[in-house]
């Protein structure tokens, strides 16, 4: 493997900052500036959510990683690292979602378990990922 490649894939810093900030902001505003009380629940609940989505991704970095230990999957609640006899198959699956075309790299599990990254989990394009873990040996 290229000592230079990339061997860690994390959200983005400037988006897991863009989701907290906008979730303070909603919370500030909720709290502040709208006067009915559903509408400052539902706004309320909404900046929640976007603070716990960005502690969730801010938490799970690095999301995938190549160690010496094998392939590591970090959630927000737990690590998993799988060797190279865990992994049954690395693919891309490419969907249309509203006229958009979205990658999604799939790892399979010997024991029965599918991880899925997205390119916000990535913090780049899953293809860029599948070349790194076909060059470390992980796919083929």
């Amino acid at each position: 493997m290229d000592p230079l490649q990339q061997t860690r894939w994390q959200p983005r810093t400037g988006g897991i900052a863009a989701l907290a900030g906008f979730g303070l902001i909603l919370g500030i505003v909720s709290v502040t500036g709208i006067t009915d009380a559903p509408g400052r629940f539902l706004s309320g609940v909404a900046a929640v959510c976007l603070l716990l989505f960005a502690v969730g991704a801010w938490r799970a970095r690095p999301k995938l990683a190549i160690t010496a230990d094998g392939l590591v999957v970090r959630g927000a609640l737990r690590t998993r690292t799988l060797r190279r006899a865990d992994i049954t198959r690395i693919r891309i699956t490419e969907i249309r979602r509203i006229g958009r075309r979205m990658r999604l790299l799939e790892i399979d599990t010997a024991d029965d378990r599918l991880c899925v990254f997205t390119r916000w989990e990535l913090g780049t394009d899953p293809l860029n990922v599948l070349d790194a873990l076909t060059d470390a040996g992980y796919a083929g």
